[in-house]
């Protein structure tokens, strides 16, 4: 793609403002050390426009301009469903989980653990964590970002890897939580703007000029198919690379129908909002808990409008490569990184080259700003994590405010490194968003089981949740993966991811619930929460916010069906 002069400026602007702002507030008053809260928890001070801003920037990365479009080019706008849930399993999360976190007044998730079971489920989670942070999340944004930096400048992957990283490095590292949350301010305005930006440009360019609303409708009748939020067996078929060969596969094994609203989506949703440190952690930083609550439903109104930023992009590049007249329209250019049935990751940017000079650079600021935000945001969580939950209990119990903060800053900056080696590692892989659900999928139902029943079943014992924890792997792969040779249809059995992860959650719960009894034989353990009505109380703007967040899922969820 060709940028201008003039993309070049909006697109250097908006890194120094980025930057600038970081270093700026996060910078040391006279006399004042910078502690731990100062530096984990942005010193507990942040207001809740922040923390929705920020819960947004953080989540919305390259996993969803590019990955997400890459699946609505494949499947449509069922894929929107990680967005529209999320918008309603945000609101149970303001609801049920944030007043018993807040009460306990922790640092970390791990932290919570501990104070509920003990230091080994604590450990163990810990490292949990560490791991799928360093090598599935800094890396898979890593590698999506400086994908979509190669095929939208033509920066070599490794150069795009080293780049993003270097920007999130300057002021998270530096900074900590309060230098990411107050750039994310910035970060999903620009994100959000220049994001729907594209594609109203995508959508009046398909329509010839026609507007935007033209172009979505034309779009809707041309392929009424991608615009199902519910897949039933053989409904969408899609053509995918398997063993370098073109196969075609349904589009039900990766949104199985119903269990996308009744099932594993919530597994998936509930674990990301509820329970991820690197999201969960803007919400520890608030003033208070009604301002916590009051940004998480200030981040599920953002919610609705994703999919418009990141699934109808890839929906209207998938009709308009196969559109003879749209794509004679377009010229030579149209050619250039063509998306395909192998490539569909490559409908995003290939939709960039077509926007007018100026505005590149503002479309590319916007996918940037995804991409560093969710950066920092993970690299400040897995730094949290280690020093708090690793560095402090066994090595350095008596650390001093000073060599706390800095291991934050080491631990965060080697996290940097094995992610930048690792990154490359994943050239290859198509949808790579599916393939991130499809892996964290494993890990994710035995640490939810851990925390539901932590949180609202007193009877849960320290053993029984470590038994849950490790038995999850092993229940996961018994219902993904077959020894080869072996055949799934005797032994093992072979279901839609989403659908494992369901099933993993009911049955690493079992496990759970039988072990806490053997070993307490029904008696409530004593680290077990009490819970009262006055810890659930709500304002009444959080409630009629919370309510027209649920008319209006249920009127598009009744239309799109």
């Amino acid at each position: 793609m060709l940028f201008s002069t003039l993309d070049y400026i909006v697109f250097a602007l908006y890194g120094a403002v980025i930057i600038g702002l970081g270093l700026w507030v996060s910078r040391e008053k006279d006399g004042h050390q910078k502690d731990t809260s100062d530096y984990f928890l942005a010193s507990k001070s942040l207001p809740w426009w922040a923390i929705g801003a920020s819960l947004i920037a953080s989540n919305i990365s390259a996993e969803q301009f590019i990955g997400m479009s890459g699946s609505g080019f494949r499947v449509g706008l069922a894929i929107a469903s990680y967005e529209w849930m999320a918008a309603i399993t945000l609101l149970v999360i303001a609801y049920w989980f944030l007043p018993i976190y807040l009460e306990k007044g922790i640092f970390t998730m791990p932290q919570f653990l501990e104070k509920r079971y003990d230091s080994r489920v604590r450990t163990l989670l810990a490292i949990f964590w560490l791991l799928v942070y360093v090598f599935v999340n800094l890396t898979s944004v890593l590698y999506l970002g400086a994908l979509a930096m190669e095929g939208i400048m033509g920066v070599p992957l490794w150069s795009g890897i080293a780049g993003l990283a270097a920007f999130a490095a300057v002021y998270s590292l530096y900074g900590g939580l309060k230098a990411v949350a107050w750039t994310d301010v910035v970060q999903v305005v620009v994100l959000v703007g220049g994001g729907l930006l594209t594609t109203y440009l995508a959508l009046d360019a398909y329509g010839a000029g026609a507007g935007s609303i033209a172009g979505f409708i034309k779009l809707v009748k041309e392929v009424p198919g991608h615009f199902n939020m519910v897949l039933f067996p053989g409904e969408l078929m899609y053509q995918d690379l398997e063993a370098g060969q073109l196969v075609t596969k349904d589009a039900y094994a990766l949104l199985p129908g119903l269990g996308v609203l009744l099932g594993g989506m919530w597994v998936a949703n509930l674990y990301y909002w509820g329970f991820n440190q690197y999201i969960i952690q803007r919400t520890l930083a608030a003033k208070s808990l009604k301002e916590a609550q009051k940004g998480i439903l200030f981040a599920a109104f953002l919610k609705l409008i994703i999919p418009l930023i990141v699934v109808i992009p890839g929906i209207a590049a998938y009709v308009m490569i196969n559109d003879p007249a749209v794509m004679s329209r377009l010229g030579d250019i149209a050619i250039q990184n063509l998306p395909s049935a192998e490539a569909a990751d490559k409908a995003y940017p290939w939709l960039l080259q077509f926007l007018p000079i100026g505005l590149k650079g503002l479309a590319f600021a916007a996918l940037s700003a995804a991409i560093v935000s969710s950066l920092a945001s993970m690299l400040n969580s897995t730094s949290t994590i280690f020093t708090m939950d690793i560095y402090k209990p066994y090595f350095n119990k008596n650390a001093s405010d000073k060599a706390t903060v800095n291991m934050g800053r080491i631990s965060g900056a080697v996290a940097l490194i094995i992610a930048c080696i690792m990154a490359p590692l994943l050239g290859g892989i198509d949808q790579a968003f599916q393939f991130i659900q499809e892996y964290t999928g494993v890990v994710s139902p035995g640490i939810l089981a851990v925390f539901l029943l932590g949180l609202f079943w007193k009877k849960t014992t320290n053993k029984a949740a470590i038994i849950g924890v490790i038995c999850s792997i092993p229940i996961a792969m018994y219902f993904k993966v077959a020894p080869k040779g072996w055949s799934t249809a005797s032994v093992f059995v072979d279901v839609p991811f989403m659908n494992q992860m369901g099933y993993t959650l009911i049955l690493t719960m079992l496990v759970i619930c039988i072990a806490s009894y053997i070993e307490n034989r029904g008696v409530n353990d004593y680290k077990g929460i009490k819970l009262s009505k006055s810890l659930f109380k709500t304002s009444p703007v959080f409630n009629i916010g919370a309510y027209a967040i649920l008319m209006i899922l249920t009127a598009l969820y009744a239309i799109l069906w």
